[in-house]
């Protein structure tokens, strides 16, 4: 779909598009009350101004999100769109899976959700790096992040849904 149809289309199903890339209704209702939109950058624009996300929403956002490195479950819109964003990580070696699994129960352990990030142009080596960094943070600065990071990821989608 391009950016004209996307424009042209009725208020909900433009919702209908958008829910995949971030199931939270403000940030939805921030793009498709943009339109028409000019270009991409003003999708992204708009996609911005929702943020920063609320602990709610990213609660809710968060219940679609496989732990890093693991495949998604189902054939959501949501599922397939993680399975394209973590297939740039390939084949893990098993050192580094068994560090992202260790990393990812420990995060849970820690901060009591998945950790999240923009798997896409991240290297496994990156993305280990992030989550021990990451660690360290405080609660409310890893919620903080977790929103900043659903943003990211949802505007990397509506860029794919819209080019």
């Amino acid at each position: 779909m391009d950016l004209a149809e996307f424009n042209r289309l009725p208020a909900d199903d433009a919702r209908g598009i958008l829910r995949p890339c971030l199931d939270v209704d403000r940030w939805i209702d921030a793009i498709v009350d943009a339109r028409p939109l000019a270009d991409l950058d003003s999708a992204k624009a708009a996609s911005s101004a929702a943020a920063p996300l609320t602990t709610a929403e990213i609660d809710a956002a968060m219940s679609h999100h496989p732990r890093i490195g693991e495949k998604a479950k189902g054939d959501s819109a949501e599922a397939a769109h993680s399975s394209r964003e973590q297939a740039g990580l390939g084949t893990l070696e098993a050192d580094v899976q068994s560090q992202l699994a260790a990393g990812n129960a420990a995060y849970e352990d820690r901060f009591d959700r998945v950790f999240l990030i923009r798997a896409a142009g991240r290297t496994p080596e990156e993305i280990l790096s992030e989550l021990q960094r990451r660690m360290d943070n405080t609660a409310k600065d890893e919620t903080a992040e977790v929103g900043q990071q659903l943003i990211q990821i949802a505007e990397l989608r509506l860029e794919g849904i819209l080019s």
